[in-house]
């Protein structure tokens, strides 16, 4: 053999391994052998103690930059340009997640928040935190937990996200280009931080409280559209007050609806929460038309959780919302937009706690808790995984941790779900369409829903993960023929994991549910 050729095969095989030592780098187990399997049994009822917190997690923009084509792109050959707040030569973006990569901030329009609630009922604690962001993967959540004060007595934890697409990047899908991450890990360390302290500020503050708990089944779903046949709506507002048992004062809301924080759309440049904000301010402060008060908060900390917002449910450019106050309608994309959506369910979220006389004194926590492992199927969700875009640790050969509750506290009962599940999976409407790529019928079935067997069923969207789409089996779609007489496939396939992934959080949730609700 020539000198040449054995040094070149000796070269490129020292190449292929430091390849695929960094590959295995990059897809390393974060937490070998973490585990959780969890179950409180239902007991006597006891005093329930709640507190609430609410963190700031805004990041800091040091440089903003000019969009010269206002193409929300920044893209230094159209001549875009960057302010060095700084003074460091560089330009150091705070990347926005969601829409498309390239999107840096420009500046602060709304502060981002970790907000809890914790619930005690003597004998076990829960926290339910939801933060600003589009979605928060498990392995980093696991961090933030071990970060939890032992002091706060924590049982079990919940670890949302609103899924804001103003927020910055925390899954590194949405960098400077589809082959570089967008998360700042100095910033991510801070999510992370501020969001155990959250929990253990709510902790901290916990107060003899009853509970008031409603609903508004279905006034909210003007406000939202379901983007993808078939159409079927998780559009229910749930709400639980709790109020301080000696001062009658609100420690705070639990406001749940099932809607994508996009109202300001792909070209907003400002780090916002979109629509939640406005939910929150006004719970918390009250609804006002000019100087005009319309309605009057309730004070404490309000605390907002997704759903089913898989389907896709959103509040489409196409969609048109009306301020309820003054008449004015709005179309296109703004804060304006946004303020009034989000200004509206705070009034039907108020109205139906105000007309609510379901009042609960004395409760118990159950819960079932486990983790679980998902197939991680999708072809460029691997691909980034194995370049670093994508932060994920796996558990076997394309194997991701995951993880799933089920838990009550006296008539409200609660599942938790680790992505943006469709709506028809929750609540029934399952269809199996010609085109179908998998030629059976609907899998997950009976509904979620309809196994809960509480008087208020919550379900939490992106708790303690962000998988993606949670796609009805029987309704995956991207072969040809296509579902629905369409000539494309439709969205949604392209950000999850895979078809196994709804029949295996399905069958999972319904043996929880089943565990839970056993004597």
């Amino acid at each position: 053999m020539k000198k040449w050729l054995k040094y070149f095969l000796i070269f490129f095989a020292g190449i292929i391994i430091l390849i695929s030592v960094r590959f295995y780098f990059n897809v390393r187990d974060r937490h070998p052998g973490y585990s959780v399997d969890i179950a409180v049994k239902n007991h006597e009822p006891n005093i329930l103690k709640v507190g609430f917190s609410a963190v700031r997690i805004t990041p800091e923009i040091y440089d903003t930059w000019t969009d010269v084509n206002k193409d929300a792109r920044y893209i230094r050959k159209d001549g875009d340009t960057f302010e060095d707040g700084n003074g460091n030569g560089r330009f150091d973006p705070v990347y926005i997640a969601g829409f498309h990569n390239k999107r840096p901030a420009t500046g602060i329009h709304d502060e981002l928040w970790a907000r809890t609630m914790v619930v005690d009922d003597g004998r076990s604690r829960i926290a339910i935190t939801s933060i600003d962001a589009i979605g928060f993967g498990n392995d980093d959540i696991l961090d933030t937990k071990k970060m939890i004060s032992e002091k706060a007595g924590i049982t079990y934890s919940v670890i949302t996200s609103t899924h804001t697409h103003e927020a910055p990047d925390l899954l590194g899908l949405w960098g400077n280009s589809y082959l570089k991450s967008g998360v700042n890990k100095d910033y991510l360390q801070f999510v992370k931080t501020q969001t155990a302290k959250s929990i253990d500020e709510a902790a901290s503050r916990i107060r003899p409280a009853r509970l008031k708990m409603a609903i508004n089944p279905e006034d909210a779903v003007v406000l939202v559209k379901d983007t993808r046949d078939p159409v079927v709506y998780d559009a229910g507002l749930r709400m639980i007050q709790a109020i301080d048992t000696a001062s009658e004062k609100t420690l705070g809301v639990l406001v749940s609806w099932a809607d994508h924080p996009e109202t300001l759309w792909s070209d907003n440049l400002l780090i916002s929460s979109d629509f939640p904000h406005y939910v929150r301010q006004g719970v918390e402060k009250g609804i006002y038309a000019g100087d005009s008060l319309i309605k009057e908060g309730l004070g404490g900390v309000a605390v907002y959780i997704n759903g089913a917002v898989g389907g896709l449910m959103c509040t489409h450019p196409s969609l048109e919302v009306k301020d309820a106050f003054t008449g004015q309608v709005y179309k296109e994309p703004s804060f304006e937009k946004a303020r009034a959506q989000g200004e509206y369910l705070a009034y039907l979220a108020l109205m139906a706690l105000d007309t609510s006389d379901y009042f609960v004194g004395e409760a118990a926590i159950a819960l079932r808790a486990k983790t679980i492992n998902l197939n991680f199927k999708n072809p460029i969700f691997r691909l980034g995984a194995f370049l670093g875009v994508l932060d994920r640790g796996m558990t076997g050969w394309m194997k991701v941790r995951s993880e799933l509750a089920a838990f009550s506290i006296g008539p409200a009962h609660f599942v938790t779900v680790p992505g943006e599940i469709y709506p028809e999976i929750i609540n029934g409407g399952i269809e199996a369409p010609g085109g179908q790529d998998f030629e059976l019928d609907p899998v997950e079935v009976p509904p979620i829903r309809s196994r809960m067997n509480g008087d208020f069923n919550f379900v939490v969207g992106l708790a303690n993960d962000m998988v993606g789409y949670i796609i009805p089996k029987s309704q995956w779609d991207e072969e040809a023929s296509f579902t629905y007489g369409r000539d494309s496939s439709p969205y949604g396939e392209i950000n999850s994991l895979g078809p196994e992934t709804a029949p295996t959080i399905h069958r999972e949730l319904s043996k929880l549910l089943d565990e839970l609700y056993s004597k």
